[in-house]
C-alpha cells in the first residue's frame, strides 16, 4: 500500500513543477517553489450569430450576371431589414466577377473561350435574435440566396463569463497548490508569482460553404458556448 502511494504522490507531481534549488542557483537559496497551472471554463448559451451567405449567377455576359446579382442581393437587404436585422449588421464580405471557360476536353488542343460570367456578392450578417434565426434562412433563400458560407455562435460582451472563468481558474490552482503541498509532505506558503494565461471564447460551427435552395430544410441550433481561462501560479512552500 505505501509502495502504491508513493507512486500516487509522483504521479501528481508530474503534472507541476516543484523543486527545492541548490545554493546559489537563484536569490532566495533557502526557498522552495511550486508552479501550478489552473484551469477554469464556464458553459453558457450564445446570445447572437453570424451567417455569411449570398448570391451567385452566370450569365452570357458580366452586365447580365452582375444585374441579376444585384437584383437578388437588393431582395435580400430587404428581407433581412424586414425581419429586424439593422443596417450597420450587414455587410458586404465578398463581391466577384469571373469570366467561364468552356470545358477544357472540348477545346482540341486550343485555347479554351470565356461562355460567359459569374457574379458573387456575399453578406455578413449578424443576428442578435437567435428565436428569428430560423425564419430569417428561410426569407433569404426565398429571396435568392443561394450561397451558404457558414454560420457560428458567440457572446454580445463575453466579459463576464471569462471573469468567471478566471475565478475559477484561481480556485483551480490554489486546490492543485494545496493538494500538492500537502502530498509532498510541506505546507503550501503565499503566491509569489500570478500570471493569467490566453482566454478561449470558442465560436462553434454547423454549417459551412454548401449551396442553398428553396426547399433546404436549415437546422438551427446554438448549443452552448465553452469560455476557457488559464493561470499560472508561483507558491512558496514550507517545511
Amino acid at each position: 500500500m505505501g509502495r502504491i502511494s508513493n507512486i500516487v504522490t509522483a504521479m501528481a507531481l508530474a503534472s507541476v513543477t516543484a523543486f527545492v534549488p541548490i545554493s546559489g542557483a537563484i536569490a532566495d537559496e533557502d526557498a522552495a517553489r511550486l508552479f501550478v497551472t489552473g484551469q477554469g471554463e464556464v458553459e453558457i448559451a450564445p446570445d447572437m450569430a453570424i451567417i455569411t451567405l449570398g448570391v451567385e449567377h452566370m450569365a452570357g455576359t458580366a452586365d447580365q450576371a452582375m444585374d441579376e446579382v444585384a437584383r437578388r442581393t437588393t431582395g435580400l437587404v430587404a428581407a433581412l431589414t424586414k425581419a429586424g436585422i439593422a443596417s450597420e449588421d450587414m455587410q458586404t464580405s465578398g463581391l466577384s466577377l469571373d469570366p467561364v471557360f468552356e470545358d477544357r476536353r472540348n477545346t482540341a488542343g486550343r485555347a479554351p473561350e470565356v461562355i460567359g460570367f459569374s457574379a458573387r456578392n456575399t453578406l455578413r450578417v449578424t443576428v442578435l435574435d437567435l428565436e428569428g434565426l430560423g425564419a430569417i434562412l428561410d426569407d433569404v433563400v426565398t429571396e435568392g440566396a443561394n450561397m451558404f458560407r457558414g454560420l457560428s455562435f458567440g457572446l454580445q460582451d463575453d466579459q463576464a463569463a471569462q471573469d468567471a472563468a478566471m475565478r475559477l481558474a484561481v480556485q483551480d490552482a490554489l486546490a492543485k497548490g494545496a493538494l500538492l503541498a500537502d502530498a509532498a509532505g510541506s505546507e503550501l506558503g503565499g503566491i509569489i508569482r500570478l500570471q493569467e494565461g490566453a482566454g478561449v471564447s470558442p465560436r462553434p460551427e454547423f454549417a459551412r460553404a454548401v449551396t442553398m435552395s428553396a426547399d433546404a430544410a436549415m437546422p438551427v441550433a446554438p448549443g452552448t458556448l465553452t469560455v476557457r481561462a488559464t493561470v499560472s501560479v508561483v507558491f512558496g512552500l514550507e517545511e
